[in-house]
């Protein structure tokens, strides 16, 4: 296992000092850490249901909070969360309650229909046929919009991959103004998989992803049940926002899986990600053996993948109620 820091400095000396971050940064363009994304970049976050993690109160705090700015939601449904109809109103009153407890840009609900993608009968990524979603179509609108060389936009996922696999089908360029930041599959060291949580979901997007993006997946949790507790209910701030958490606080899934803050909290809370390890999809996997999970991930010193196999827990929960005593009164 590579630690952060070890991993840090292991990658300084591979690619030289001028390409390192932290306190080696001799350039503000460098990323912090030893992700290509940081707590700088503007963010598109892509999720479905509202009601199961903090992942959305996550981002609309840290975006205000020095975090990364949030730029787009993107909402739909996908096995877990199926009713596109339940998930977008939970979303868009969530918008409503951070807006109105002093929350700025914030933006509106962007609804993405799209299914998971098919394989094509001659196997080869770009056959695809693409949904050509309204979820794809925003994360390339928005990319085009924001994303500088030195600062792609970042996509959290805490859903399939669906519309970031349409996006590269429409837009091949997507790739060079973007980052994947997704909570998905589980650990098999030394091999990392793309299962469930989110893997299982569209498998021929995981492959798409896995092979196109420069992507950072996220397969540590942690338990967010204790990040706001009942007993702590009468300590949230006096606004919409305050309410809206309250009301939530019951229906947070006791499934330490669930919790798709993992992908903000990784790359805007220092040192939450504790362990990182670089990887890339395996050359000698066949798509559909096992069923139901994208490619293998193996160790690769140059891969396209940065896997985060150990977070910081108590770093969650502490961040979360200094911004939420910060919102006041």
């Amino acid at each position: 296992m590579i630690t952060r820091l070890s991993f840090h400095l292991f990658i300084c000396v591979a690619v030289g000092a001028s390409s390192c971050g932290g306190t080696l940064d001799a350039g503000k363009n460098v990323p912090h850490g030893p992700f290509p994304v940081d707590e700088r970049n503007p963010v598109i976050l892509v999720n479905d249901s509202s009601s199961d993690n903090w992942v959305g109160e996550y981002t609309m705090l840290l975006s205000n909070n020095g975090g990364q700015s949030l730029v787009g939601i993107v909402i739909g449904a996908s096995n877990y969360w199926p009713d596109l109809n339940a998930n977008v109103p939970g979303w868009t009153k969530m918008v409503s309650a951070a807006r109105s407890s002093g929350l700025a840009n914030i933006p509106d609900v962007t609804v993405s229909a799209g299914t998971p993608l098919n394989r094509p009968s001659d196997g080869q990524i770009d056959s695809t046929l693409p949904n050509r979603s309204a979820g794809a179509q925003r994360i390339i609108d928005l990319s085009r919009e924001l994303a500088s060389p030195s600062r792609p936009v970042t996509v959290l996922v805490g859903t399939q991959l669906t519309d970031l696999a349409d996006a590269y089908l429409v837009d091949r360029s997507v790739v060079e103004r973007t980052v994947v930041v997704a909570a998905l599959g589980s650990l098999n060291l030394p091999k990392v998989l793309m299962t469930g949580p989110n893997g299982d979901l569209d498998p021929w997007a995981d492959w798409i992803v896995a092979h196109r993006f420069k992507y950072v997946q996220v397969s540590a949790y942690y338990d967010q049940t204790a990040d706001v507790t009942a007993a702590e209910l009468s300590n949230l701030p006096k606004n919409p926002l305050g309410d809206w958490i309250a009301a939530k606080q019951p229906n947070i899934l006791a499934l330490d899986v669930a919790a798709d803050q993992v992908t903000v909290l990784a790359v805007s809370v220092p040192q939450f990600a504790r362990a990182v390890r670089r990887m890339s999809p395996d050359t000698s996997a066949v798509f559909g053996s096992p069923q139901g999970q994208g490619p293998p991930l193996v160790q690769d010193s140059k891969g396209n993948a940065f896997v985060i196999t150990e977070v910081a827990a108590p770093l969650a929960k502490s961040r979360f109620w200094e911004m939420l005593v910060g919102q006041g009164p």
